[in-house]
Order: C-alpha cells, then sequence, then structure tokens
C-alpha cells in the first residue's frame, strides 16, 4: 500500500540530521508505512462522542487479530460513535501520549478498507495530539486502556473534512470507520524496562538504572575518549530488535565527554521524540541497530560519527567533540 498523507511534528533535540544544517525535515519522512489519515486541526469545537451506530465486526474479533468489519447500515451519526469492544486493563492513554497500535480503517457506505496495519505486521506509533493524527482519534482513544480493542466512526468534520483525501480514496463526505487495537502508550515519564546488565569497564560512563521517567545520571570518567562507536546496554529489554530503516521514539539525555556538562535531553524539555534512524547522527543510527526495544543504551559517539567540526549552533558543543547518550527505546516501526 502508498504511504497515506500523515503530518507529523518536527522532532526536537540535537541529534536529528536538520540540527547539522540539514533544512528537509526528518519528520514528514520519518516512516515509509501507511498510517491513519491525518488532517490540519479542526477548527470545529470539540464533538460530541456517541455509542453508535457502529458496523458488526464479522470476524477476526480477538484482540490483535486483523479485523473484518460489515458494510455501515443507513446513515452515519454526525458525532464521533466510540465502542470499546475489549476492555483492556493496562494504562489509560492521555491526549498527547504516544500511542502504539494495530488498526483498520475502512469507509462506512462501501465497506472498503483504505489501511491496515495487521497486514505490515508492525504496529503504528503516533502521538495523540492536534495536527499529527485526524482529531477523531485524539478524542476516541483518550481515556481508553491499553489492551483494548476500541471502534470508532469519525465524520469528516474530525477527519479528512470536506477536501477528503484523494490519494486513500476517501471522499470529502465519507465517514470512517476504524479498529484500533491499543498495545501500549508512552508519554514523558516512560522509561526502559528490562534487566540491568553490568557496567564494568572502568574507562566508558557510568548510567543510571532507575526506570522512575527521570533523567539518569551519566558519569564520565578521567580517561580518554574512545577513537569507535561505543553501543552497550545499560538495561536490556525484551522488545524486537531495532532495524536500520526503523523510525523509533525515544527517551535520551546527552552530555559532552570532555566535561559531562548535559547539552540536550527529552527530560528537560519533558517530552519524548520520535525521528527515523535514517536521518539522525551516524552514532545514533548505528548504536541503535541491532538493540532491543524496551532498552537503555549507553551511545559515544566520535566526533567523525557525531558533528565533528560542524556542530549546531548555540548548542553548547564544541567541534571535534565526543558525545555522550544515554538513550530509552521505548517503540520502533
Amino acid at each position: 500500500m502508498r504511504r497515506r498523507s500523515l503530518l507529523l511534528s518536527v522532532p526536537a533535540g540535537l541529534v536529528t540530521l536538520a540540527a547539522c544544517g540539514n533544512d528537509e525535515s526528518g519528520s514528514s519522512k520519518a516512516s515509509e508505512s501507511p498510517s491513519p489519515p491525518a488532517s490540519a486541526p479542526s477548527a470545529a469545537p470539540s464533538p460530541k462522542i456517541v455509542s453508535g451506530p457502529l458496523p458488526a465486526i464479522t470476524a477476526g474479533t480477538e484482540f490483535g487479530e486483523k479485523p473484518t468489519v460489515a458494510k455501515g447500515e443507513g446513515a452515519p451519526s454526525k458525532d464521533i460513535a466510540v465502542r470499546t469492544v475489549i476492555a483492556g486493563s493496562g494504562r489509560t492513554v492521555a491526549e498527547n501520549d504516544y500511542v502504539q497500535a494495530h488498526y483498520l480503517g475502512q469507509i462506512w457506505d462501501t465497506g472498503k478498507v483504505f489501511d491496515n496495519s495487521y497486514d505490515r505486521r508492525t504496529p503504528l506509533v503516533i502521538q495523540l495530539s492536534q495536527g499529527t493524527i485526524i482529531d477523531g482519534w485524539r478524542y476516541a482513544l483518550a481515556g481508553r486502556k491499553v489492551g483494548s480493542r476500541v471502534e470508532l466512526s469519525v465524520p469528516p468534520t474530525w477527519g479528512y473534512g470536506t477536501q477528503g483525501n484523494a490519494q486513500a480514496g476517501i471522499k470529502g463526505t465519507d465517514t470512517l470507520v476504524f479498529v484500533v487495537d491499543l498495545l501500549n502508550t508512552f508519554n514523558s515519564k516512560s522509561s526502559a524496562q528490562g534487566k540491568a546488565v553490568p557496567q564494568n569497564n572502568a574507562d566508558l560512563p557510568k548510567v543510571g538504572t532507575n526506570t522512575d521517567g527521570a533523567a539518569p545520571s551519566i558519569t564520565v570518567p578521567e580517561a580518554a575518549a574512545p577513537k569507535d562507536l561505543v553501543a552497550e546496554y545499560v538495561i536490556e529489554g525484551d522488545g524486537p530488535v531495532v532495524k536500520a530503516e526503523n523510525t523509533v521514539l525515544v527517551q535520551y539525555k546527552g552530555v559532552l565527554w570532555d566535561d559531562g556538562k548535559e547539552f540536550d535531553s527529552t527530560y528537560q524539555r519533558d517530552a519524548l521524540t520520535s525521528f527515523s534512524l535514517q536521518q539522525v547522527v551516524k552514532g545514533w543510527s548505528q548504536g541503535l541497530t541491532g538493540k532491543k526495544v524496551g532498552s537503555r543504551v549507553l551511545i559515544v559517539v566520535p566526533p567523525s560519527l557525531g558533528y565533528g567540526d560542524n556542530p549546531p549552533p548555540d548548542s553548547g558543543i564544541k567541534k571535534d567533540s565526543t558525545l555522550v547518550f544515554s538513550v530509552d527505546i521505548l517503540a520502533a516501526m
């Protein structure tokens, strides 16, 4: 399937190539996978949430199974209709969280499926924020629990509006039907979760192993910086292995080898960041590839794989600096 239109926020932080003077926004190309359609932020007032009508799920009725959904009967609601088909017991999703979900989307009148993640075997990871995903998802999924299957219908006002989405075959009058399996949710307090790995090399920085959402400590030794890339587990998770073409959702903190001074941190911004590994400094793309989701990784980036003699302006990074990062890999797609 072709990539659908998706509005992604520009990732904050210094590790993206944009910080090295590249004017292309990496976020708009973060993944080649299709994703639920996004539209410009709606100027309409907050919608009313109703319980129906909603078409029946006729096959694939278990959580995580690709569903088959009947064509809508009669006129759909002008409001957002939402039904929890399977109630989960995990953490509650809040607006501005990142959600990890499998989903299927089809058109009410025709029953035509315009997108689904089940066939790709890769769940979507996206932020429930205005301008990032269609408003119908923001309003329908906030307050639901991880482990839930949610069915929703989204009228044009909170979908694509009157312009529709020609690429997806959606007209400006189409109501959209989604089935969403909520696999996980992440916010600015999310951390790696796994087994702490001994840090026995006295010539490498030591990284804290706290998993309470606070920034870990990074203690740089009084030793010469390594000339080659270092990428080692601090906490080893049990998720899938990150691939070079993946987009990752992370918490991270960066300090300078020379003086241990912090120059960048998602913890300080109180916001996670998501980006393609093909659009970050080479030390990150090489260091995270092959590591497991759920892990905390120590990455020591030599100048040749970082910013070299062209550090970002006003970053506090000098030319030919060695950079030290603690990176929590929360999700990948």
